[in-house]
């Protein structure tokens, strides 16, 4: 019979040394989902890129806009985020993106004809467009940008133009 305090090897206040075992295995494993789920968490997952970003300008109303629009979709209005584009919509904007490239890389500049109303700054890897809603000789990607830019503003940004 055993007395209280007493250990089997007769030693007093002596603890057991910890010798891993299962529950050993078991927190490590804790500790390797506790590091995972905290990891995961930083970056929400794999960020994408941005396509482009465009800033229209202008003296009417709502005509002013910095336009954030990401490989996948995603949208940013004057630095807020905004519902995400359409699939049609982002298969258009990666087709200007690419349609634009070497107009980019040499840093296209239209300038504006009198009674412009709108101007557009448009900024990718590539480089940067610059043009405004009226320019000479523009190529047809611009007036796509253009296009989906408005429709974006209104749908997504609730901008009047």
């Amino acid at each position: 019979m055993r007395r209280a305090g007493r250990r089997r090897n007769g030693e007093r206040g002596r603890r057991a040394q910890w010798r891993g075992g299962a529950g050993g295995r078991c927190a490590a494993g804790l500790g390797t989902v506790a590091l995972a789920a905290l990891l995961g968490g930083c970056g929400g997952g794999i960020a994408t890129p941005d396509l482009f970003v465009v800033q229209r300008t202008g003296s009417v109303s709502g005509a002013n806009l910095t336009l954030l629009i990401g490989e996948a979709g995603a949208v940013h209005c004057n630095g807020r985020q905004a519902p995400g584009l359409s699939d049609p919509q982002v298969v258009t904007a990666r087709g200007i993106q690419e349609d634009l490239k070497e107009q980019a890389a040499q840093h296209l500049s239209l300038p504006a004809r009198p009674g412009s109303v709108l101007g557009y700054y448009l900024r990718d890897e590539y480089g940067t467009v610059r043009f405004a809603d009226n320019s000479a000789n523009r190529p047809k990607p611009l007036d796509e940008l253009q296009k989906l830019v408005l429709e974006v503003a209104r749908a997504n940004c609730h901008l009047p133009l």
